[in-house]
């Protein structure tokens, strides 16, 4: 048994390249990262009437992210005395780990993804999930009651929207006849989700905002009533670890988007000899500057038009969507 296991076990030279990849992508997210916020101030400030960063790293300010990403490492961190020390430590990492761990059954395009599982887009909702036992883990422990406030309006709000979220990309799984996400991306050949399910996209792409508390869902962190939210009494590099999965969310729910409703690699007709990675980075970034445009735009809403808005009106739309997608498949397919 055990010689057969030494015959299939993988080489030490293919594990070195397995990490090896994984840690490129890593650094690859963690550039987009940095520069997604720096695009994020100068497109805001574009349309708010503001010049925007443009002062570290000349004068278009590149280097202004990475400046302030050395500030919160080198900042003083900070536990406050009648927190609970352990979970308090630990919720940071529960926070950021999830938001890498899914980024491995995103295809990118027909050859480059890490696993190709019969099962992706469940494995994406089931462990982006996790994210939420962080966020309520950091505000509990922090011991502070608007921490504790921001944390509970977290777990209410992933919760709520994680279900009209599920709901409307059951619509893609009906027409493409299964969760791997590189089958969906192949029976977008012919025609992206985005027309054959605009209910769906619509659904999904506000339930998509409210998932990654940005504007105008950002109850969490809102610092007129919360002070800043869960992460209140975090400093230094455990605050940036919370911001840090919150943009690398934004990374793979835009590549997700872009999957499940923008025909992911697949291009435009007439348009056939331009690579399909050009492709996907295209609508990649037009679904993140969409997200950069709701924050620029939007006003937070309350509390109880968030919580309204998800049961009263997302969910029975997506109740709507799977029963016209079933009949129409039944009918027509």
């Amino acid at each position: 048994m055990m010689e057969q296991w030494l015959e299939s076990a993988p080489s030490w030279s293919n594990i070195a390249l397995f990490f090896g990849l994984g840690a490129l992508f890593l650094a690859v997210v963690l550039t987009f990262v940095t520069y997604a916020i720096l695009a994020e101030r100068k497109v805001m400030g574009f349309m708010q009437g503001r010049i925007g960063p443009n002062q570290v790293g000349g004068r278009f300010g590149l280097l202004q992210t990475v400046a302030d990403v050395l500030k919160l490492l080198l900042k003083e961190d900070t536990i406050p005395k009648a927190a609970d020390r352990p979970l308090y430590v630990l919720a940071p990492i529960i926070a950021f780990t999830p938001s890498f761990m899914v980024l491995a059954v995103l295809p990118f395009t027909d050859a480059f993804r890490f696993a190709d599982i019969g099962v992706g887009l469940l494995y994406y909702i089931a462990v982006s999930g996790l994210t939420t036992v962080g966020v309520v883990a950091g505000g509990w422990a922090s011991n502070n009651k608007y921490a504790l406030l921001g944390g509970m309006r977290a777990a209410a709000q992933m919760i709520s929207y994680e279900i009209p979220l599920v709901m409307s990309a059951l619509g893609v799984v009906l027409l493409a006849g299964s969760m791997n996400l590189v089958d969906i991306v192949a029976a977008q050949k012919d025609v992206w989700f985005i027309f054959a399910q605009p209910l769906a996209f619509l659904i999904f792409f506000i339930a998509a905002v409210a998932e990654l508390n940005r504007t105008p869902f950002d109850l969490p962190e809102a610092e007129s009533e919360l002070v800043a939210g869960f992460h209140v009494e975090y400093s230094g590099f455990r605050w940036a670890f919370f911001m840090l999965a919150e943009y690398v969310y934004m990374f793979a729910m835009a590549a997700l988007v872009t999957i499940l409703f923008l025909g992911g690699w697949h291009p435009v007709a007439f348009l056939g000899w331009i690579p399909g990675a050009v492709w996907f980075a295209l609508k990649f970034c037009a679904v993140v500057f969409v997200l950069i445009w709701f924050r620029a735009t939007f006003p937070r809403v309350r509390a109880d038009q968030l919580m309204e808005f998800a049961w009263k009106v997302l969910l029975p739309l997506s109740l709507v969507n799977i029963v016209l997608t079933a009949v129409v498949k039944a009918w027509f397919f």
